[in-house]
């Protein structure tokens, strides 16, 4: 079974989009969904509230409107069987052609460092959703926001280390260090805290988020991810 993460794509089928277009929503918000379930886009795995005795087997999703429709946060419930198939976001080498050309180059060199470390990064935020759904995304403050999976906190340093190490052009690299079991921890934040800067890291998973301090061991998390 598929772990349900946050940042993992979900595709619907026909069934699915008829039930959410079966919502009341607004002009707005129901042209947004229109315009997916014709193009057959994906939408993103969330936050997901915590089990109740009354609760189904419902999926929270969410879908981040480009510009044209405000650039609105929609969120859905669908059941676990509206989703056709999961997916992820883009290939960091995929979105290149995005990127002001003064800041190709040395998006090569991050792509190649983080290769040597055993990392394939993909992108999700504004870059992301653009290159999926070919609709304006990207502005001029936008942040190339990385997802970047990792073994442990060994690896996760060396990840961190060669993101922080470069500088690609005006853009700001955000993004998160993920680990095996879903947990996430944003990489700025990872390095400070490692660095003794911080006495707490924020760690988000597929239910929520919290701080943990320095008995937090990533790969000994257990819990915060779901199989779907």
């Amino acid at each position: 079974m598929m772990l349900l993460r946050r940042h993992r794509l979900a595709y619907l089928c026909a069934q699915g989009w008829s039930q959410v277009l079966d919502h009341p929503w607004d002009d707005e918000g129901r042209a947004c969904i229109a315009h997916w379930a014709a193009e057959g886009l994906p939408l993103v795995v969330t936050r997901q509230p915590a089990p109740t005795a009354t609760q189904g087997e419902g999926v929270s999703l969410g879908l981040p409107a480009p510009a044209q429709w405000g650039r609105r946060r929609l969120a859905l419930q669908v059941p676990r069987a509206a989703i056709l198939c999961f997916d992820e976001f883009p290939r960091a080498n995929e979105v290149l052609h995005l990127l002001p050309r003064d800041a190709r180059a040395a998006w090569r060199r991050l792509m190649n460092a983080l290769e040597s470390v055993r990392v394939q990064a993909r992108v999700y935020g504004s870059y992301g959703w653009q290159q999926i759904t070919g609709l304006k995304y990207v502005h001029p403050g936008s942040d190339l926001d990385l997802w970047m999976a990792v073994d442990d906190a060994r690896h996760a340093d060396a990840v961190a280390a060669c993101v922080q190490a470069m500088v690609v052009g005006r853009l700001r690299l955000d993004g998160e260090l993920v680990f095996q079991d879903g947990s996430a921890v944003n990489w700025r934040e990872w390095s400070a805290w490692r660095a003794g800067q911080a006495r707490s890291v924020l760690v988000k998973h597929v239910r929520g988020a919290r701080l943990e301090n320095g008995a937090f061991v990533p790969e000994d998390a257990q819990g915060l991810g779901l199989a779907a």
